[in-house]
């Protein structure tokens, strides 16, 4: 199996200012996720494995005790991330709008430093694999705002995306200039990847976001159309353990709609249940970005604007080399994963 490690994140701060500037606004959005999250019932079972949850807690996040299954090591909230939970954060709070209402003025910047290595990797990683480009026909399930649609179809593959959100879709196909994505209400998403018969699914942050996770495995493992799966999820990492010791800092790891982390073993468990094994893994992080947001955030917040732009003028030159020893640790923040069909 191919492993890649790290990837540049100097560019990230530009992208995700938002994090930094404006850190009250959206540590209270998604403090206010977190209320709806304490609402729903407890969790009993493992999200991933479905074993049972017991004994205590490892560690609270942002109002919220987080659980490690012994099993498969998969960390799930205390809480479950219910059909109200998430007409709550998705629908009714408008999550769409909170996710691209600032991509309308960088859209191509975030498609060529974000999206098109991504799909650069796939197709390699396809290629590596036996498949050509003509041959690649990929759906992208959760397509967001279409960039990894726009991405794929860049660099000559076959490529269209399904998403819940009609906001985004218009706006993808208005960025796009054509029809790539089609609405599909989340009821009807099992559905259509049952009768699909495209090659290659990819879903790229979404299935920590996925309420009937269970069924959209099994489904994918019924498909026999479906040779190859292409997922991007979040990890149970050092950015989550910042997180936890920085309260008065937005977190955007784990908390808000992202209610549970994934872990090599349970990705393990995932690609065995739908007879799938990886074929490609890139690992690469935030973790030392969320850091060093952690550390600017908290010297503005004492009174400190001097100190942190001394900070980071002297941190930021290592920033990529600090990252890249986090990823080859196997504990970042984010995975990149291509599996086949066995």
């Amino acid at each position: 199996m191919e492993k890649k490690y790290g990837k540049p994140l100097g560019d990230l701060i530009g992208i995700k200012s938002d994090f930094f500037e404006q850190n009250e606004r959206m540590l209270a959005m998604a403090d206010g996720m977190a209320d709806v999250f304490a609402a729903q019932p407890k969790r009993e079972r493992c999200k991933m494995c479905s074993a049972p949850i017991e004994g205590e807690p490892l560690f609270k996040s942002h109002k919220v005790w987080y659980y490690l299954c012994p099993k498969c090591h998969h960390l799930s909230g205390e809480f479950q991330d219910t059909e109200a939970f998430a007409n709550k954060v998705y629908i009714e709070d408008d999550y769409a709008y909170n996710y691209t209402a600032k991509d309308r003025e960088n859209y191509e910047k975030r498609l060529n430093m974000i999206y098109v290595p991504k799909a650069q990797f796939l197709v390699d990683s396809l290629k590596k694999d036996n498949m050509d480009l003509s041959e690649i026909d990929l759906l992208d399930d959760g397509a967001g705002s279409g960039y990894f649609v726009r991405a794929m179809r860049k660099l000559g593959a076959k490529a269209e995306g399904i998403e819940i959100s009609r906001a985004q879709v218009e706006f993808a196909n208005k960025m796009a200039g054509e029809g790539i994505l089609t609405q599909v209400d989340s009821e009807a998403i099992a559905d259509v990847l049952k009768k699909t018969d495209k090659n290659v699914i990819s879903a790229i942050g979404v299935l920590e976001h996925i309420i009937n996770l269970d069924e959209i495995l099994d489904t994918i493992q019924e498909n026999r159309n479906i040779r190859y799966l292409f997922l991007s999820v979040p990890m149970f990492s050092f950015s989550a353990v910042f997180e936890a010791s920085h309260q008065t800092c937005y977190n955007r790891h784990l908390g808000g709609t992202h209610t549970h982390l994934f872990s090599d073993d349970s990705l393990k468990y995932m690609a065995d249940r739908m007879g799938f094994e990886p074929c490609a893994v890139w690992k690469f992080g935030s973790d030392v970005m969320d850091l060093y947001r952690f550390i600017c955030v908290t010297l503005e917040q004492n009174g400190n604007p001097r100190l942190k732009d001394y900070f980071s003028e002297k941190f930021l030159p290592l920033i990529d080399d600090l990252q890249f020893v986090v990823d080859k640790s196997e504990f970042a923040s984010e995975i990149h994963m291509l599996l086949k069909r066995r």
